[in-house]
């Protein structure tokens, strides 16, 4: 680890439309000395060392050389290769979601970040959603949850299918918030302008009984990140497109949906429960629910998940979202795209 106070010499690789936003906060945040960024395409770095007045890199191994961590935004493919060169070094490592293109990959990543005693932390952004953070102090147990993200097409993360490219984001967030293992997943998806799976859907029962059912899509008319979550205590609903949402429950001073018991305990059976129970059907929805805006700070999620990595290294937390935590996200969704395989296999018809 590095000295608490101890500014970061931090790098970038990739410089595709992740990485330029990445070098762009990197660049700015107090605790980071940036060092540059690295990009095979010589007119992309050209253009960006342009724009942003950070030094590209002629050469990975010479970003390596010159940093204490780098964050790797490069295609999946290539995690791997990035990754194991700059641990090898002894560099930290934040690598983009997902870890790896495979669970083999992603372990030779993790087994090279023991040997070389450096940090994995792994991109999964929407942790740091201001309305996922604003909803912290309000999730107890969550029992179901649905989470849309839909999103048209571009030519951007098509080198794997849906559910590795958006549907992920959602793996990770919601088994962070369930916080129990997987029990049974399944699935269904279709291709459509691309070679592989272009949407799904999948039902997940996690231990304990809560189930999530998760919707992506990269092949939609219009944009939509929602997440609805639904506990005993209430009902949450987040719009991570917009960093919002609201916490809806039960207003506990209505004496007309207190249980009998409950009424006869407080005394408030001498409340006229009939003229309680017309005022909620006069006022519909607003007399029964107490309805909590939230809303974060409105940090850019990026820059609070750079920040936090940053922190992981000079030992103020642990990482956000770990090497192990990132391959078990990726283990999740490998199984979301085996069983839509399977499911498409098995509804074709025969001749």
């Amino acid at each position: 680890m590095t000295e608490q106070n101890a500014k970061i010499r931090l790098g970038v690789v990739g410089a595709g439309s992740l990485g330029y936003h990445h070098t762009r906060i990197a660049r700015d945040l107090p605790s980071v000395q940036m060092q540059g960024f690295f990009e095979i395409r010589q007119d992309r770095a050209r253009e960006v060392a342009g724009e942003l007045q950070v030094p590209a890199a002629p050469s990975l191994d010479d970003l390596l050389g010159r940093v204490d961590a780098v964050i790797i935004a490069t295609p999946t493919s290539t995690h791997e290769a990035v990754a194991l060169k700059a641990l090898a070094r002894g560099v930290h490592v934040f690598i983009e979601k997902p870890i790896a293109p495979g669970l083999d990959a992603a372990d030779r990543i993790l087994a090279a970040a023991e040997r070389g005693g450096a940090l994995v932390q792994v991109g999964h952004v929407e942790r740091f959603n201001d309305a996922v953070v604003a909803a912290q102090p309000y999730l107890d147990e969550p029992l179901f949850i649905e989470s849309h993200r839909l999103a048209p097409f571009t030519e951007r993360g098509t080198d794997v299918a849906v559910v590795l490219d958006l549907m992920i984001h959602d793996v990770d967030l919601v088994g962070s918030l369930v916080g129990r293992p997987v029990e049974r997943i399944d699935a269904t998806g279709v291709p459509i302008l691309t070679p592989s799976v272009d949407i799904a859907n999948a039902r997940i029962t996690y231990q304990g009984g809560a189930v999530a059912n998760l919707t992506a899509s990269r092949v939609s008319v219009d944009r939509m990140r929602k997440l609805r979550i639904f506990q005993r205590s209430g009902y949450l609903s987040l719009d991570l497109a917009n960093g919002t949402g609201e916490f809806l429950r039960l207003r506990g001073d209505i004496p007309a949906l207190l249980p009998r018991e409950a009424a006869e305990a407080n005394g408030s059976l001498t409340v006229d429960r009939n003229a309680a129970a017309a005022a909620v059907s006069a006022q519909g929805l607003e007399a029964l629910v107490e309805r909590i805006p939230l809303e974060g700070d409105r940090e850019e999620p990026l820059r609070r998940e750079q920040t936090s990595f940053v922190e992981a290294i000079q030992g103020r937390r642990k990482p956000a979202v770990s090497g192990r935590e990132g391959r078990d996200a990726l283990d999740v969704a490998l199984s979301i795209e085996s069983r839509i395989m399977s499911h498409v296999a098995d509804s074709r018809p025969t001749s």
